[in-house]
């Protein structure tokens, strides 16, 4: 799959430095994969959800949340957000 951007990966470690490992490990498991459907994601995501049109993935022993908008006809994932549990339970993330 080909990420759009990793820039947002890499300003938020730069805020949480303890989030750096458990992205770029998502990075690189995400960019080798070949997902075709949402039951792919979840079968190398268990614990990833489909939440209206986005996926929202746990990080880091759900410390964090990756939300993305898959195009699987592309092979294209964009990351929209990547926040806090306590940011992504306030939901605003949901108006973007």
């Amino acid at each position: 799959m080909r990420i759009i951007s990793k820039k947002k990966l890499r300003d938020f470690w730069a805020r949480h430095p303890e989030a750096e490992s458990a992205l770029k490990a998502w990075h690189q498991r995400v960019r080798h994969s070949e997902w075709k459907k949402f039951a792919d994601v979840k079968g190398s995501y268990a614990s990833a959800d489909l939440v209206g049109k986005f996926i929202v993935f746990n990080i880091g022993g759900n410390k964090f949340r990756l939300i993305a908008a898959i195009h699987y006809n592309r092979g294209i994932v964009f990351v929209r957000r990547v926040m806090t549990h306590p940011e992504y339970d306030r939901g605003r993330w949901k108006s973007d």
